[in-house]
Formats: structure tokens, C-alpha cells, sequence
């Protein structure tokens, strides 16, 4: 893909930095810090089990408050927490019960040793959703380096520094490392969904979502109803209509759980 190749080789300060160390670093992460991942395995509502791992892995360095970097390609584990498939009820006038699909992420391995961490998610996206934000549009003539549109809505393009929001103004910047911006704060785009997202001041890793992507992107009647923000990290996707599934190539933008 043009954005993997070009793009992807591209935190708040808490009083306490108590989130996690990553070995090699020597240093906590703090909480709010942002993580863009992709998913690398599939998961299916009454299909995956509780206790059934979750692997996915970041799509682009994450820098840390001493400069150093958590490289694109760091291993993100966790399990399955509740698994519900969607039965449809034939009874007249039947309220259906809806799926629902909960996943806690556990680790980081950097190095292929694990560390404990907690991580919400801000936004999610299918494979789909997540292909076409990496994928330059080349709108017209003049868009001759072929602009992206990210997950969220934002612009940039791969040889441009800024990255625009609907109405023109700068949100963020591509850099050596990838795409990063101060998130902004933003209500969940799940009506059903009872999802906040916060702002950042220090600039965080983005990859391919806009600054204030909040909520479930291109996963069809599927909502993000639970961040993890609020618990222990655990995020739960929820569809009244079918089975929830999350097929390998989705992404996420995580962020890290004070604890």
C-alpha cells in the first residue's frame, strides 16, 4: 500500500508517570499517550471465545516524552473478554438482543518481551475504512501528489507537512517518523454510543486517523458503545443487527489508561 510504504515509516505529561516502562527504554509512557495499531488476526462474535488472544501490532513510531521511539511493528496482545453472537428472535414484536464483543489489551513487546499496559480506544476502523485512508485519491489534476483522507475526515497528502481539517485549518504535521497531532476533543460519530474523546496538548502518533476521530469507522452496524477509558482498559463493539466481527487489516487508535 502507497500509505505503508510512504507514510508509516513516519503523549500528556502526567504528574505520575506510572502507566508502564518499556524494556530498553527506561522510562513510563503516560497516560493519554497515543498507540495506532492494525489488528493482524480476525475476531468473530460466538465464534472467538473468552480468553482467545487478540494480536495486532502499531502502524507507526510512537515518541516519547525523552525523544525516543516505539518502533512501527511493536507487538499489541490481549484477549477476549465476552463474545455474544447475534440470534435473531422470530417472536412478534421482539426486542433483539444485540452482539457484543469485549477486548482488553494486555502487552506491548518491542523487543519480544511483554509489558503490562492498559489501553482504551479512541477510534476503530475496518479494513476497508482503513485501505481508503491510506490510499491517495488523486481527486483532480492539480492533486498530482495524491491527497489522503483520513479516518475522521482530515487531509494531508504524502509530500505535504500539513494536515488540514474540513475547514482548512492546520491539526496536525507529517514528520520523519509519521503522522502527529495534538488530539482534539470530539463525541463519538456511534449515536448509540455514550463515547467521549479528549484533547492532548503534546503532540501524539496518529497514523492514518484524523486528530479527532472518535468512535467505529466503515465497520458497517457495528458501534463502539465502550472505550475502556473509563475502567481498566476494556472497550466493547456492539451491533443490533448481526454478529460483530473485526477481520484482520482493521486499526485502532489507543491510547494509554491511567492506572
Amino acid at each position: 500500500m502507497f500509505f505503508a510504504s510512504a507514510i508509516r515509516p513516519r503523549f500528556l505529561v502526567s504528574a505520575f508517570l506510572s502507566a508502564f516502562v518499556l524494556h530498553g527504554y527506561g522510562q513510563a509512557i503516560p497516560p493519554a499517550t497515543a498507540i495506532p495499531i492494525v489488528f493482524t488476526r480476525s475476531l468473530a462474535a460466538g465464534q472467538s471465545r473468552p480468553g482467545d488472544p487478540v494480536s495486532a501490532k502499531t502502524i507507526q513510531a510512537v515518541t516519547l516524552p525523552n525523544g525516543t521511539l516505539l518502533p512501527a511493528g511493536a507487538q499489541v496482545l490481549g484477549h477476549v473478554v465476552a463474545s455474544t453472537p447475534f440470534v435473531f428472535d422470530a417472536t412478534p414484536y421482539a426486542a433483539q438482543k444485540s452482539s457484543l464483543l469485549s477486548i482488553h489489551f494486555d502487552s506491548i513487546a518491542e523487543t519480544g518481551t511483554p509489558i503490562p499496559v492498559a489501553l482504551s480506544v479512541r477510534a476503530i476502523a475496518g479494513p476497508v475504512a482503513s485501505h481508503q485512508a491510506e490510499t491517495p485519491r488523486f481527486a483532480d489534476e492539480k492533486d498530482w501528489s495524491g491527497a489522503l483522507l483520513l479516518i475522521g475526515g482530515e487531509t494531508t497528502a504524502p509530500l505535504e507537512k500539513t494536515i488540514l481539517s474540513s475547514d482548512g485549518n492546520v491539526v496536525g504535521y507529517n514528520r520523519k517518523q509519521g503522522a502527529f497531532a495534538r488530539l482534539l476533543p470530539a463525541a463519538s460519530v456511534n449515536p448509540d454510543a455514550d463515547v467521549q474523546c479528549g484533547a492532548t496538548d503534546p503532540e501524539q502518533s496518529i497514523g492514518i486517523f484524523s486528530a479527532d476521530a472518535c468512535g467505529a469507522y466503515g465497520l458497517n452496524s457495528v458501534s463502539l458503545i465502550a472505550s475502556g477509558s473509563r475502567g481498566d482498559g476494556t472497550f466493547v463493539l456492539e451491533s443490533h443487527q448481526r454478529s460483530v466481527k473485526l477481520y484482520a487489516g482493521s486499526t485502532a487508535l489507543l491510547q494509554v489508561v491511567a492506572r
